[in-house]
Formats: structure tokens, C-alpha cells, sequence
């Protein structure tokens, strides 16, 4: 913890979606919470929720593709609030398109953001925790890291680096004998405000591959993940189960994207509009929100992420339960 009686957190992409459910999840435990982002109305907006609901806001507009920039954002938190103690990874963007009609800017873009986002963000937080031996960075995956979909091939590959990199990350800790710890967390499909200004080509309105879950059930295996040393956590059964199913049949998870991939993230008889706005390139205040436009569809909680995270209550109750049936089965015997 922080010298302070506060914990000090830094989250990106904390304008919208599950960075600013994340920013939340923080605040209702009294954390001084810096917010990164580029759109500095949405920020106002998040860090009013973030005092709201009990923690200390601080905003900081920040391109996190501009390593500069992250740079500053980091020394500026230190200098106002003391030694950061959580950096939570979350900033994205996205095109949902087939790989043939996406541009190399656009692609550029897409992986300066989400993937070089995330390098910009560890690299400034490691730099002052590894000194002082003390700190924590939580990565916001994907199930998408393991099992890539069709139309969603930037984002894919860049939550494939940036498992890959913090892997690569966690193993130099270790050699060091470091106590800072760095987990990833991976997403199931959530209702965010993502499809609503992500940059498209597709006919029909982007959505989330269903089931889909509201923002706080990521935020809670967030906060979760930031105080518990667990290497990675799957949140939600969906997430779990995509992850498994690709271990134990690639190809088959292959044809089944190929067959259903492009229908499952479309909502039918909802055209895309030819002029559209994105946030690719310039934040779109008015579409920052925690939730995005799925909320009927949404579920409000994950047993599986619930037990993720309470292993040794769940461990317990199934050897109690096991004890219980012995002790009852003996007895019918005797």
C-alpha cells in the first residue's frame, strides 16, 4: 500500500466501458484514482462519478499511444498524490471490418492504441515500482487473447501481444526475485459503449458476441486481481469456456467463427449509417458511458467469476460437501 492512507490507482481507457466501471469499482473503496483518457469532457464526467462514490479523482487527458504523454501522466500522479500502487491497462480501439477493407493507418492506429497502449502503461508503471520493490499492473484482456473471431482482427491480434508481452513481463519479475506483480484479466463480451464508436465497415450496427455482461462484473475481477497474486483470471463462463474449447479444438472453433462469426456480432435490420462517427482517431464525449446499449441483454453477475475469485470458499464447500456425504453414506452402511 501507498505511504498514504489511500491507495493510489492509474487506469486508461477510464472515459468509458470497463475502465470507468473499473475507476468505479476503486472509488467506492476510497482509492485516489487517476484517469486517463483523450477525451477530457468524458473524463469530468467519470471523475465526478469517482468522488461521488467516495475515492479522489485526478483527470489527466492522455493519448496512450503517445508514450511521451503516458510518461507525463505517470510523474504527474507521483507528483500530486505519491508512489502509484495499481496501474490498471484498459485503453482500446478498434475497427470492425474484414481485415481486406481495413487500412494500414487504421490498422496502425487500432494497435498504437490497444496493444502499444498497454507497453506505454507497464513501462511507465514498472519504472517506478520495481525500484521501490512494490506495486501491482493488471492487464484488461480477452478471451479474444486465445480465440481470435472473424471481423475483429486488430483487436484480436492486439490482446494476443499483449498476453504474450506481459507473459514475457512476469517471467523477468520472477528471475528478479521482484515483488511487483503483473496479472491479466480476461473479458468476456460486455456491454460497453466500444460498439456503439468503434470504426465499422460492417452493414449492421457491431455488438458483442452474446452472453454479455455489464461492466461492473470485469471491474470486481479487477479490483480482485490488483490485491491477490493470480497470474491470470477468466471472468465469466463464456470466457472460460471459449478459452478451453480452442485448447482442445482450434480447428473446429474455426469453422464454427467462419460459419457464425459475422451474424453473432451484427444486430439484424440495424444498418450502419454512411456517416457514422468513430472515435479511431478523436474521442467522442458524447458516447462516453460505463454501460453501452445492450442492457436488456446484460447479466448483472458471473458465478464462474465469483468462484474464480473465492477459490478457497468454493475448495471448501466441495470438501465439506464430500465430507458431509461420506459421513452419510457410512452411516446408511453401518
Amino acid at each position: 500500500m501507498n505511504q498514504s492512507e489511500h491507495e493510489v490507482v492509474v487506469v486508461t481507457g477510464a472515459s468509458g466501458g470497463v475502465g470507468r466501471a473499473v475507476a468505479h469499482a476503486f472509488a467506492r473503496r476510497g482509492a485516489h484514482v487517476a484517469l486517463l483518457a483523450r477525451g477530457e469532457e468524458s473524463l469530468g464526467d467519470a471523475a465526478r462519478e469517482v468522488e461521488q462514490m467516495g475515492g479522489e479523482a485526478l483527470v489527466i487527458p492522455t493519448d496512450v499511444a503517445d508514450a511521451g504523454a503516458v510518461e507525463a501522466a505517470a510523474e504527474q500522479v507521483e507528483h500530486e498524490w505519491g508512489p502509484i500502487d495499481v496501474w490498471v491497462n484498459d485503453a482500446m480501439a478498434t475497427v470492425f471490418a474484414e481485415f481486406v477493407d481495413i487500412s494500414a493507418e487504421e490498422y496502425r492506429r487500432a494497435t498504437e492504441v490497444t496493444y502499444l497502449g498497454t507497453v506505454h502503461g507497464t513501462m511507465s508503471a514498472l519504472h517506478r515500482m520495481v525500484p521501490r520493490d512494490h506495486g501491482t499492473v493488471v492487464q484488461v484482456g480477452s478471451a479474444l487473447a486465445y480465440r481470435a473471431i472473424p471481423l475483429q482482427s486488430a483487436y484480436c491480434g492486439a490482446k494476443f501481444a499483449i498476453r504474450g508481452f506481459t507473459d514475457s513481463v512476469r517471467t523477468e519479475l520472477l528471475h528478479n526475485k521482484s515483488r511487483v506483480w503483473i496479472s491479466m484479466v480476461q473479458l468476456p463480451a460486455v456491454n460497453t459503449p466500444q460498439f456503439a464508436w468503434c470504426r465499422t465497415t460492417l452493414p449492421n450496427h457491431p455488438m458483442p458476441v452474446p452472453p454479455i455482461y455489464q461492466p461492473e462484473v470485469p471491474a470486481e475481477t479487477v479490483y480482485w486481481a490488483a490485491h491477490h497474486r493470480r497470474r491470470e483470471v477468466f471472468c465469466g463462463a463464456s470466457a472460460a469456456a471459449v478459452i478451453l474449447a480452442n485448447k482442445v479444438a482450434p480447428a473446429i472453433a474455426d469453422r464454427y467463427l467462419a460459419k457464425t462469426g459475422y451474424k453473432s456480432q451484427q444486430i439484424a435490420n440495424m444498418p450502419v449509417p454512411a456517416d457514422r462517427p468513430n472515435n479511431l482517431f478523436q474521442p467522442l464525449p458524447r458516447l462516453a458511458s460505463t454501460h453501452g446499449m445492450f442492457d436488456r441483454q446484460a447479466k448483472s453477475c458471473s458465478p464462474q467469476a465469483w468462484l474464480a475469485t473465492h477459490r478457497g470458499i468454493a475448495v471448501g464447500a466441495v470438501v465439506g460437501t464430500a465430507a458431509v456425504a461420506s459421513g452419510a453414506w457410512r452411516a446408511a452402511r453401518s
